[in-house]
C-alpha cells in the first residue's frame, strides 16, 4: 500500500476459534497483563511495564505507524527507523532518475546532510489508549441506523477534542469486536522524515512477485528513514534547522540469532481482518469477489509491465503502482485457494452449528444466523457491481483522478471556485506517474470485463451509446476504439489542458468531459440503482455482526478473546518454528546466503543480484553477522499472528531485543485474515544479521550501523 494513494478493497472474511492458541491473537498492549503470566511460560523476560507504560519509556515507545499503511521500529537514539523495503518503495522509487537510479542501485547517505526529505511520508507514535465504551453507549443507547452513526461521530469528536486538549497531539476512537467496546488512541505525529538508506531492489526485492507469500524466502526486504523534530524534539514541518528525533525508547539490536523454540514477539499495526465473519461471507469470497478482484487487477498488471518493458523510465514511473497492485494480486489467488484447501467454510458452518445450539432458547441471538442468511440472498445479485466500480472502472488512473473532481464539480454548481485551486497538488501528484498508453489498455480492458461480467440489467446506458457507435458485433474492438478516442480528447489525459481548466474552471467543460462523463455514467448508475442496496446491506451486516460478537462472548465467558485488527497498535507472541506444508516435505525455521545464491539469475527481473554481492559471497566475507558455523542466516519464520500493516514490524526476543524484521506471510496460510491456523501459519521475517551485513558489507555504510545499540 502507498501512502500518496489509498485504495479501498472489501474483503469478505470470517472465522473464530474456540480456544485462543498460545501464538494466535493480535493483543491490545494495555490489556496485556491479562497475557503475561502465558508470555512468561513462552520465555518473556521482561515485565508487562516493559511493553505499555504511560510514565516512562516503554516497547510501545519503539514503534511507529509509518505512513498509515505500515509499521516501523526506532533502532537509535537519533530517530532511525527501520522498516521494510517494500514500505519504503514509493519513496525510493520517487526518488529515482535514470540518472540517479536508487531503486536499482541503493543508496545509503554518508551523513544526516545527504538524507532526502521523503515528502507526504509521517509517522505517529502512540502516546496512550483509553477504554470509552461506557461513554460511547451511554451516548448511542437505543439509537439504530444512520442516528446511531452521527451519534457515534458527536461524541467520538467530544472524546478525542477532551484527550487531546492543550496539546498538539492526534486522537481518534476505534470500536473494537464489532462495536461491543470502544477504545480512544492519543498519538503524536511527525511528519519530516527523510530517507537515510535502502539497499538496491535487487536485495531488497529479491524473488519478486514470483516469492511473494511463499517460504523458503531469501529477501532483504528493509529500509531505513529518520525522523526529525524542532529543537524543542516536537513535531515541526520540514526544515534545514531541524535536528534528529531524541526518542523515549529505542530498540537493542541482538546479533545472538534464533533457535527453533525462542520466544518471539511482533509489535505493530496490523490492518484489517475479521475471525467473526459468518459462512455466507465466505461463500461469496471464494465464489465472486476474491475471482473479480484477481482478474481486474490482472488487468492492470499486464497493462503496466507491457509499458514498464519498454524504458527505465516508464518502468521507474509505474513501479510502485505495479508493486502495490501486483501484491495483493497475488494475496487474493492464495487466499481463494487456502479457504477451499483448508476447508474453512464446513469449518464455519460447524462453529455456526454450534452457537444455534446454544443461542436457540435466548431471543436476542436465536435468528442472528437465519438473518445473516436473508441479508447475504438481497445482497448477492448486486455484490459485484461495487468490486467492479472500485477495481476496475476507477482502475483506470484516468477516471480515478476525474472522480476526484467531483466536488469541484459541486462547487462549481454552488458558484465555489476555490474547489478546484484545491486540486493542484493532487494534479502535479497525479501526473506524477500517469502513462497514457497503458491506462488506455486499463480502460478498454476493465469495461470489457465489466460488460461480460455484470448482468445486463446492471449496465449504464452509456455502455449501449459506445456499442452503437463503434459496433456492436465485437465489443471488445468497440471498447479499445472508444478508449482510443476518449485519451486524444479528455483534459485528464494532459497535464497542461488540466492545468489550464484549473486556472479557470468551467462547469460546462468538465461536464462535458469523456473521461468524466465516463465516470459519472457508471457512478450516477451506481447510486441510483444499487448503493441503498449496499448501504442496507452493510448497514445489516454490521448490526448482526455486532449482536453475534456479544453472542460469542457469552457464550464463551471464560475464553480470553482478543479484537480483530484495526489498525492499531497490537502485539501477537509465539515462537520460532519450522512447519511441514505437506507429506513427505518440512520446511526448516531459517533460509541461508547460501539459498540466494541457488536462485541467483543473471539479468533476470527477479533473481539478479549486484556484483559486489556475489564477490561478498565467494569471499566469505559476513563478519560479525555470520553464526556459529560460519553461515549467514537471511531470513526465519515464527508463528505469530500478522496481517497487512504489520510489515516492517520489529520480531523481538525475550528480553525485548531485536532479531528480525516481519515482511510476509506463507502461502499454506493465506487465509489467515479470515481464521488462524495453528498448523500453517507462519510470519515470514527478515534476519537482523542480514540487513546489518547488508548495510555494514555490502552498502558500505558502517556508520549506521555503529549508530545502533548492538547486543553480541
Amino acid at each position: 500500500m502507498k501512502f500518496k494513494k489509498v485504495l479501498l478493497i472489501a474483503l469478505a472474511v470470517i472465522g473464530f476459534t474456540n480456544v485462543v492458541k498460545a501464538d494466535e491473537g493480535m493483543w491490545l498492549p494495555m490489556l496485556i497483563n491479562k497475557n503475561y503470566d502465558q508470555m512468561k511460560r513462552q520465555g518473556f523476560k521482561l515485565t508487562a511495564k516493559d511493553i505499555y507504560d504511560i510514565n516512562k519509556g516503554s516497547l510501545k515507545d519503539a514503534i511507529v505507524w509509518f505512513g498509515g499503511f505500515c509499521t516501523g521500529e526506532i533502532v537509535s537514539d537519533k530517530g532511525l527507523i527501520l522498516t521494510n523495503h517494500h514500505c519504503g518503495y514509493d519513496v525510493i522509487a520517487s526518488k529515482s532518475t535514470p540518472q540517479d537510479n536508487i531503486l536499482d542501485n541503493g543508496f545509503w547517505a554518508k551523513s544526516n546532510a545527504d538524507e532526502k526529505p521523503a515528502e507526504g511520508l509521517f509517522v505517529s507514535f502512540l502516546v496512550r489508549m483509553e477504554d470509552v465504551t461506557a461513554q460511547v453507549n451511554e451516548a448511542t443507547k437505543g439509537l439504530e441506523g444512520e442516528e446511531k452513526a452521527a451519534k457515534y461521530a458527536e461524541v467520538s469528536r467530544e472524546i478525542t477534542t477532551k484527550a487531546t486538549a492543550g496539546t498538539k497531539y492526534e486522537a481518534f476512537v476505534r470500536d473494537m469486536f464489532k462495536g461491543n467496546q470502544y477504545f480512544v488512541f492519543i498519538t503524536e505525529k511527525y511528519t519530516d522524515i527523510r530517507l537515510v538508506g535502502t539497499p538496491p531492489q535487487s536485495v531488497g526485492k529479491f524473488g519478486g512477485d514470483t516469492d511473494n507469500w511463499i517460504w523458503p524466502r531469501h529477501t532483504g526486504d528493509f529500509s531505513m528513514f529518520r525522523i526529525y523534530a524542532g529543537k524543542d524534539n516536537k513535531p515541526a514541518d520540514y526544515s534545514k534547522d531541524n535536528v534528529p528525533f531524541t526518542p523515549k525508547r529505542s530498540l537493542a539490536v541482538s546479533l545472538k540469532g534464533v533457535k527453533e523454540g525462542d520466544f518471539s514477539m511482533v509489535f505493530g499495526y496490523p490492518g484489517r481482518t475479521n475471525r467473526y465473519e459468518n459462512s455466507y461471507g465466505i461463500k461469496l469470497a471464494v465464489e465472486k469477489v476474491n475471482p473479480a478482484i484477481v482478474k481486474l487487477r490482472d488487468i492492470r498488471l499486464k497493462a503496466w509491465k507491457e509499458q514498464m518493458e519498454k524504458s527505465d523510465s516508464v518502468r521507474l514511473l509505474l513501479s510502485a503502482d505495479y508493486a502495490n497492485i501486483a501484491n495483493y494480486w497475488k494475496y487474493f489467488i492464495g487466499q481463494t485457494e487456502q479457504l477451499k484447501h483448508l476447508k474453512v467454510y464446513d469449518y464455519k458452518k460447524t462453529e455456526e452449528a454450534k452457537f444455534q445450539t446454544w443461542a436457540a432458547d435466548k431471543p436476542e441471538y436465536s435468528s442472528i444466523l437465519a438473518d445473516f442468511g436473508k441479508a447475504y440472498e438481497a445482497y448477492t445479485p448486486y455484490a459485484l457491481y461495487p468490486v467492479y466500480m472500485s477495481q476496475g472502472i476507477n482502475g483506470a488512473s484516468a477516471i480515478a483522478f476525474a472522480r476526484s473532481f467531483m466536488t469541484v464539480e459541486n462547487g462549481l454548481r454552488s458558484g465555489k471556485t476555490n474547489t478546484a485551486a484545491s486540486m493542484k497538488d493532487a494534479t502535479e501528484e497525479y501526473f506524477k506517474s500517469f502513462n497514457i498508453p497503458s491506462d488506455k489498455k486499463i480502460l478498454a480492458g476493465t469495461l470489457l470485463a465489466f460488460y461480460n461480467d455484470i448482468p445486463k440489467g446492471q449496465h449504464p446506458s452509456l455502455i449501449g451509446d459506445i456499442l452503437n457507435k463503434y459496433g456492436a458485433d465485437d465489443p471488445e474492438t468497440a471498447f479499445k476504439k472508444y478508449s482510443d478516442d476518449l485519451y486524444a480528447t479528455t483534459m485528464f489525459a494532459s497535464k497542461a489542458k488540466t492545468e489550464a481548466f484549473l486556472a479557470q474552471p468551467d462547469l460546462a467543460k468538465l461536464q462535458n468531459d469523456p473521461a468524466y462523463q465516463y465516470m459519472m455514467a457508471f457512478t450516477s448508475a451506481y447510486q441510483t440503482y444499487f448503493m441503498k442496496s449496499v448501504n442496507d446491506f452493510n448497514a445489516t451486516n454490521a448490526t448482526l455482526g455486532q449482536k453475534y460478537v456479544k453472542g460469542i462472548m457469552e457464550m464463551n465467558p471464560n475464553k480470553l478473546m482478543y479484537p480483530d485488527a484495526n489498525s492499531t497498535m497490537r502485539l501477537t507472541y509465539g515462537n520460532i518454528k519450522a512447519y511441514a506444508p505437506k507429506d513427505a516435505v518440512k520446511y526448516d525455521f531459517v533460509t541461508t546466503i547460501d539459498g540466494v545464491m541457488e536462485k541467483y539469475v543473471p539479468k533476470d527481473s527477479e533473481f539478479d543480484l549486484p556484483a559486489n554481492y556475489i564477490e561478498l559471497y565467494n569471499k566469505k566475507d559476513f563478519g560479525q553477522y555470520a553464526n556459529e558455523k560460519g553461515q549467514l542466516i537471511v531470513g526465519f519464520i515464527s508463528n505469530n499472528d500478522i496481517t497487512g500493516g504489520n510489515s516492517g514490524s520489529p520480531v523481538i526476543n525475550g528480553k525485548g531485543e531485536l532479531i528480525g524484521l516481519a515482511f510476509d506471510g506463507n502461502w499454506e496460510a493465506m487465509s489467515g485474515d479470515i481464521v488462524f491456523d495453528q498448523k500453517y501459519k507462519r510470519t515470514i521475517c527478515a534476519d537482523i544479521r542480514y540487513v546489518l551485513w547488508c548495510i555494514d558489507k555490502l552498502g558500505g555504510a558502517p556508520h549506521i550501523v555503529e549508530e545502533m545499540k548492538i547486543v553480541k
